[in-house]
């Protein structure tokens, strides 16, 4: 009897954090593209104190790459929907593709920023990717 409650606790602790961690998960997935670029540009003027000539670009550049951002969330569940994992070829390219978006992406935004601006932005950067990797460390 005590072994049978002592299973039935483990269990519903273990149903109630499944269900806690759940919510966290989902972030921006329920809004569309367009609304996302609006709340990060908002974001970013917040952050950056941006003027509207930079909003408008930066507008854009977030739009481009909620988009972006959709259409390998299909790839990557159609992908995982039919089970094929891609080779070392497609890995690479895909890796290349993801850096060359970056490189653009840094030289977009050093172009509307001011110098202050996008050291800022540089820094949020490195934070935001410093904080994914202690995410990714805590789920293994």
């Amino acid at each position: 009897m005590k072994k049978l409650a002592l299973v039935i606790v483990l269990l519903s602790g273990l149903v109630l954090t499944a269900q806690r961690n759940e919510g966290k998960r989902n972030g921006m997935r329920d809004f569309n593209p367009e609304q996302i670029a609006e709340l990060q540009t908002k974001k970013m003027t917040l952050a950056l104190d941006l003027n509207t000539t930079q909003q408008k670009e930066i507008a854009s550049i977030m739009l481009i790459n909620a988009k972006l951002r959709e259409q390998k969330s299909v790839e990557r569940k159609a992908n995982k929907e039919s089970e094929s994992r891609p080779t070392k070829a497609e890995r690479f390219a895909m890796q290349n593709e993801r850096l060359d978006h970056m490189i653009a992406q840094k030289t977009k935004m050093k172009n509307i920023l001011t110098l202050e601006q996008f050291e800022k932005w540089e820094k949020m950067q490195h934070k935001r990717k410093s904080g994914d990797k202690e995410r990714k460390t805590k789920r293994k």
